[in-house]
Order: C-alpha cells, then sequence, then structure tokens
C-alpha cells in the first residue's frame, strides 16, 4: 500500500463564516382580521398578487391592501399579511392536507354506516355514527352529513389548503376542539378526515381579543424580517388604538415604521387640533406617517413605492414628493386645505391645475422627510451588520491596537461609500459643509468632499477598565444627507 501525501504534506482547507445578512427595508407587514390565518400560524409571505388572491379571495380587506402595494411602478417584491385577533377566535382542529388520491368522492360514497368521535370545548366526548356518505358529491357534502349530527362546533372543507377543519362555536381561551377518535363501531373515518393525533396537522385554542398595540408587540417578536405596519380590517383601529401602536413602533429596538390612512375630514380643518394627524405630529413621531385619502388602502401604495427602492443600487434612492398612488384617487383640495395638511405633517395624493396627481409632502409625523428616515434606518442597519461581521467572519482576533480599531473604520466607510453620490453609491450621502460639532480632525464649516467622515479615538487614550472588557474606544461619524429639491423659485427679470 502507498503511502499518504499528508505524511509529509498536510493541507488544512478552512472556510470563512458566510456574512450575517442584512435585513430587509422593504418589505410591509398588513395587520388584517379576515379568519385565513389562524391564532397559531399569524403569518404569512407572498410574492405577488395572485397568490394573495387565492388565500383571500379578492374581496378581503388584505387583499386590497396587496393590490395597491403591489400595484406600484417600480413594484415591491414582498408582503406579509398578518391576523389581527380583533375579536375572540374559536379552537381549531386543523386536519393534516390530504393528497390528490384521498381526496376522490369514491372513498365516501362507499361509506354509509360512518362514525367518529369529537371532542368540543373540553364537553363530553360526541359519538357521531349512521353517517351515511353514499349521496355526497364533493368534500363540502362530506362536512354537511357529519354537521348534521355535531353540536357546538361545524366541520369544513378547506379546498385551499386541502383539509378538512373542525371549528367551535364558542370563541376565546376556554373554546377548543380535541383529536378525532375511533368510536369503535361502524366504520371509522377519523383518519379518512385526517383529523387524529397521527393525522392531524394541529390543534389551535381559542384566544381572547388582542388590541392593535398587543398585535403589533406579536408581530414583531414572531418575524425580524418586516419593516413596515399597517392595519387593514373589516373594522380600523381608533385613533386612540392607532397612536398607542405609534408609541410601540417609536419604542423598538429594531427599526421599524407604521402607516396609517386617515379618511376623516377633520384633518382638513385647521381649527381642529385632536384629529390623527394632528396627535400623530404633537407626539413627534419620527417612525410613522400617514396620508389623508377617501381610498381607505391608500397607505399601502405609498409603502408600495417606498419600498420598491433598492438601497445596494446606483443612486437608488428617492423623496416621495411627485410620486404616484396607481388606483387611488388624488384629492380635491383648496390651498387652504393644502396648507393645512402640510402643518400637520399629513401626506396626500393630490390633484393639480395641470393634469397631474402627485404625492405630497413625503414626509413623517415627527420633524423628518420620510427618504431620510427610511435612508437612516437601512443605513444604521448597514453599519452594524458591517461591525458584526468584520468580527463574525475574521479567522482571527481582531487586536485592541490602532490597527485594529482602523479595520472597524474601513467597514464603516464602506458602507458610507455604498450610500454616497459617487458613482456606484445610491445617494443618500451627499458632499456638503459640516455645520455641526468639531471632533478628530473635522472642524465646524469644513466641507465633507465624498460627504463623511470617520474617526477613531487613539487607543492611547483608552482606560484600563475599558480595555479589560475588550471594547473598541468611541468611533465617531458625520455623514452629510443628500437631501432632495422638491420646490423651485425661479426669477424672470425683463428687459424692455
Amino acid at each position: 500500500m502507498a503511502l499518504p501525501v499528508s505524511r509529509l504534506v498536510r493541507v488544512v482547507i478552512q472556510l470563512t463564516q458566510l456574512s450575517a445578512q442584512r435585513r430587509s427595508f422593504g418589505i410591509l407587514l398588513v395587520a388584517g382580521d379576515s379568519s385565513v390565518i389562524n391564532a397559531v400560524e399569524r403569518i404569512r409571505t407572498y410574492d405577488s398578487i395572485e397568490a394573495v388572491a387565492v388565500d383571500f379571495g379578492t374581496s378581503a380587506p388584505e387583499y386590497n391592501a396587496a393590490a395597491l402595494y403591489f400595484g406600484q411602478t417600480p413594484k415591491p417584491r414582498r408582503i406579509m399579511i398578518a391576523r389581527w385577533l380583533r375579536t375572540a377566535s374559536p379552537g381549531l382542529n386543523l386536519g393534516g392536507a390530504l393528497t390528490p388520491t384521498q381526496q376522490l368522492i369514491s372513498n365516501w360514497t362507499a361509506i354509509s354506516t360512518g362514525s367518529v368521535k369529537l371532542t368540543i370545548d373540553g364537553g363530553s366526548a360526541q359519538d357521531l355514527t349512521g353517517l351515511d356518505f353514499s349521496a355526497v358529491t364533493n368534500l363540502n357534502g362530506v362536512a354537511t352529513v357529519i354537521n348534521a349530527t355535531l353540536t357546538g362546533a361545524d366541520v369544513f372543507w378547506d379546498s385551499v389548503q386541502s383539509r378538512f377543519y373542525v371549528e367551535s362555536d364558542t370563541t376565546g381561551i376556554s373554546s377548543a376542539v380535541a383529536f378525532a377518535a375511533p368510536v369503535g363501531s361502524g366504520v371509522d373515518i377519523s383518519a379518512l378526515l385526517r383529523l387524529t393525533a397521527a393525522t392531524d396537522a394541529e390543534l389551535i385554542s381559542g384566544y381572547a381579543a388582542e388590541t392593535p398595540v398587543a398585535c403589533a408587540a406579536i408581530l414583531a417578536n414572531m418575524s425580524s424580517a418586516w419593516y413596515g405596519l399597517m392595519f387593514q380590517a373589516s373594522t380600523q383601529p381608533t385613533d386612540d388604538q392607532y397612536i398607542d401602536v405609534a408609541s410601540f413602533i417609536e419604542a423598538l429596538d429594531l427599526k421599524r415604521i407604521f402607516g396609517v390612512t386617515i379618511t376623516n375630514t377633520d384633518v382638513l380643518d385647521a381649527g381642529e387640533d385632536e384629529d390623527l394627524a394632528s396627535r400623530l405630529k404633537d407626539g413627534a413621531y419620527r417612525q410613522s406617517f400617514c396620508q389623508y385619502s377617501q381610498n381607505a388602502y391608500a397607505i399601502a401604495s405609498f409603502f408600495g413605492r417606498a419600498f420598491a427602492v433598492n438601497f445596494n443600487a446606483n443612486r437608488s434612492t428617492i423623496t416621495m414628493m411627485y410620486k404616484q398612488e396607481p388606483g387611488v384617487t388624488g384629492e380635491e383640495l383648496t390651498d387652504t386645505q393644502a396648507n393645512t395638511l402640510q402643518d400637520k405633517r399629513c401626506n396626500v395624493f393630490v390633484n393639480y391645475v395641470n393634469d397631474t396627481v402627485i404625492i405630497q409632502y413625503g414626509v413623517m409625523s415627527g420633524p423628518y422627510w420620510f427618504d431620510e428616515v427610511h435612508g437612516l434606518d437601512w443605513l444604521q442597519d448597514a453599519v452594524q451588520n458591517a461591525c458584526y461581521n468584520l468580527m463574525y467572519t475574521s479567522p482571527t482576533k481582531i487586536p485592541q491596537t490602532d490597527a485594529g480599531s482602523n479595520q472597524f473604520v474601513n467597514a464603516i466607510n464602506s458602507v458610507f461609500r455604498e450610500a454616497g453620490s459617487d458613482e456606484g453609491g445610491n445617494g443618500l450621502i451627499g458632499p456638503g459643509v459640516w455645520t455641526g460639532d468639531a471632533f478628530g480632525q473635522l472642524k465646524t464649516n469644513d466641507f465633507l468632499k465624498t460627504g463623511y467622515y470617520t474617526y477613531a479615538e487613539p487607543m492611547a487614550l483608552q482606560s484600563q477598565a475599558d480595555r479589560e472588557t475588550r471594547t473598541a474606544p468611541p468611533i465617531t461619524s458625520a455623514i452629510k444627507l443628500a437631501g432632495a429639491i422638491q420646490e423651485v423659485d425661479a426669477i424672470i427679470q425683463v428687459n424692455r
């Protein structure tokens, strides 16, 4: 046997860690109260309006919001839809999915003495016997035969999910449906229904009704994928409930934004200061925004245009001013009403006399432009990931020296270059005069040619206590936002 070369030459392959991925800042979460999504699943993700229509049909509030969202040009890539438990929900037994063979009606028409044991809301088990399916023509008919003898609940056939399910007639935390079981006589159909412990998808207990802010808190804990939130239900939250949600979104460590459509015309009254837009403005909510429209779904279109931005692309950042909302009718406003909305920091899709319809003003309820908040939320995440990945993917330690600290400076500046106005940058940051306080080598009124400057405090100035915690010295950056021109004053001087 020949000797292996590894006796003399030893080669080890080391793969570096894959970098942690940045968050997406282009996914909207619509919270609605349709019963399509149950209280345990809570969230579904869709890449097209066709997929939403399959689950929700074309008349549900969630579908109408998604239609405006996907109706934008360019089109956003993804939407998430969640269940808001606006009212208490019933207990469910969700059966396992049936294969095409298991869905054949011939499996049922041969049964005239079917039986199954069902227990509802923790009560006595119901032995359903003598179930005759010989005359049924479809699986809805199977459910009808069972329901004729079942009390306290109903059996349904879900053609979209290809399964039977049992729903209690009661709601709330005491509402429940147990696994189906054999009776011991007749032809057992519990397994055929796929409602047994061995074949069932899951049991879902009933839930009490929840407030919008409680819903938002649950959805925030369930997924970090979504960035924007709106509610679109058969009955919308009250103004007080909207304020509660805005306060919650504002306090989150993981940045998200919240949007509301205001249909109440009180917002057009300059003398009214208790309308929702005024209250959001008074609260200076940086992460929330609103739009006045007689289309209750209008904010979904606003989200759709904003979330089509690809921050990785060249010159991709936008201002929301002058953008379109396909499917939304522009509002007819007087100058006074337009000024009132502007004062209340309330956006609007409005008609102009030159036959154009545009979004104005592109603002958050707090004293910020929408594109500033959107862009800076992306920038914060990108810088966090750059610094994290520097440590996570490094095959060796990063030394606690000026050279090691400078690696973080380079990582941060690489993100700023992505955000710059030079070729390849997305245009969030641009050249300008720094009017903030001086630090490092940067002085007030210095011109930032690249739009950014990053300074790391020298390692020699770090305290021994901080050094022993293996913390880098403070790194401070200055950036100049590129901003946007949205209004123009043109002076024409005429000489006769």
